[in-house]
C-alpha cells in the first residue's frame, strides 16, 4: 500500500479502499471463471486430456489433480499467530486447489494455517463433504501427502516408496505426469504475482484469502486469453498420510487395477499408447 501510495501519489488509505474495491469486484465473477466441468463433453475433454498428459489411456477417468499451495504472510499477533508457522517455521495459509488438464483452476480452498495437513484440509474442504465431484467411476489425481481413496473421494495417488516392482514403477512415472499439471499451474500463478506468492504477503490475515482467490481466478482468466507463463516453482516435499476419524475405503485396489490395466497393455506393445 504504501509503495503503490508514493508512485502513484494518492493516499494509502485510497490505495487500501480500491484493492479492496477491485478484489470485490473480482471474487464476484468466482463461479464464473472457476466452476466443474458443466457438461459430459467437458469432462471428456478433462479426461482425455490427462490420458494424454500421462500418456497412458490407463488414465482416461482422471477428471483433475488436486494438491495444496503455501501463501507466505504477516501472521497476526499474539498466540494465534503460532499456528501459521508451517513446518519450515514461517507463516502461511493454505490454498487447496483442483485444475483441469491445462491447469485451470476448477475447485479451490482456502484459509486454513500452513500447519494443518493436507489430508486434514481436504478432510474439511466442500469439495470431499458434498462429495458432487468428480462422477462416479472417476478419480482426481493427488501426491503421497494424500490418502489413496475410493470413497468419500475417489483420490488416485502413487506408489509409496520404496516402489517394488516394476509395474508399480512404471505407474508412479506415467501418474506423475499427469498430476503435475496443478503444480505447473501453481508455479505460473505464483510467477505472474510474484508480489503475492514470492513474498510475505503484507495484508491483514483475514483479507488474504480474498486476495489468494482473486488471484486464482485471475489466473483462469489469464490462461483463457492464451496467456501461458513458464512456472517458476519447486516440488513441495511429500509429507506422511496421517489417520482420520471419517470412515473411506481406500483406494489401493483400484490403484491396483489401474496399475495391472497399465502393464497388461504393456504387453500388447512395446511402445507406450499415446492419445
Amino acid at each position: 500500500y504504501i509503495v503503490v501510495s508514493r508512485v502513484f501519489d494518492v493516499p494509502p488509505s485510497t490505495v487500501h479502499r480500491i484493492v479492496h474495491q477491485v478484489a470485490e469486484e473480482v471474487l464476484a465473477i468466482h463461479h464464473k471463471v472457476i466452476h466443474l466441468p458443466k457438461t459430459p463433453e467437458d469432462l471428456e475433454a478433462f479426461c482425455r486430456g490427462f490420458a494424454g498428459l500421462a500418456r497412458h489411456r490407463a488414465f482416461l477417468k482422471s477428471a483433475g489433480a488436486i494438491d495444496g499451495c503455501h501463501v507466505c504472510i504477516k501472521p497476526p499477533s499474539g498466540p494465534d499467530g503460532q499456528c501459521y508457522r508451517n513446518r519450515k517455521l514461517f507463516p502461511s495459509i493454505i490454498l487447496q486447489a483442483v485444475c483441469d488438464h491445462q491447469g485451470h483452476f476448477i475447485d479451490t480452498y482456502v484459509g486454513w494455517p500452513w500447519s494443518v495437513h493436507d489430508a486434514r484440509l481436504l478432510h474439511h474442504s466442500p469439495l470431499y463433504r458434498r462429495s458432487v465431484y468428480p462422477p462416479p467411476g472417476h478419480f482426481i489425481l493427488a501426491d503421497g501427502g494424500y490418502s489413496c481413496l475410493q470413497h468419500i473421494l475417489p483420490l488416485i495417488t502413487p506408489y509409496k516408496r520404496p516402489v517394488q516392482g516394476v509395474g508399480a514403477q512404471r505407474f508412479n512415472v506415467h501418474h506423475s505426469r499427469a498430476r503435475s499439471i496443478i503444480e505447473r499451474a501453481f508455479g505460473m500463478m505464483k510467477t505472474r504475482f510474484r508480489a503475492i506468492f514470492l513474498q510475505a504477503l503484507e495484508v491483514h490475515h483475514t483479507f488474504v484469502p480474498h486476495v489468494i482467490t482473486a488471484s486464482a481466478i485471475l489466473h483462469n482468466i489469464c490462461l483463457g486469453l492464451g496467456d501461458i507463463m513458464a512456472r517458476e516453482d519447486e516440488h513441495e516435499e511429500d509429507v506422511a498420510e496421517e489417520e482420520h476419524a471419517l470412515e473411506t475405503v481406500s483406494g489401493s485396489p483400484w490403484r491396483d487395477h489401474l496399475s495391472a490395466e497399465m502393464s497388461a497393455l504393456e504387453e500388447v506393445t512395446t511402445d507406450h499408447i499415446y492419445l
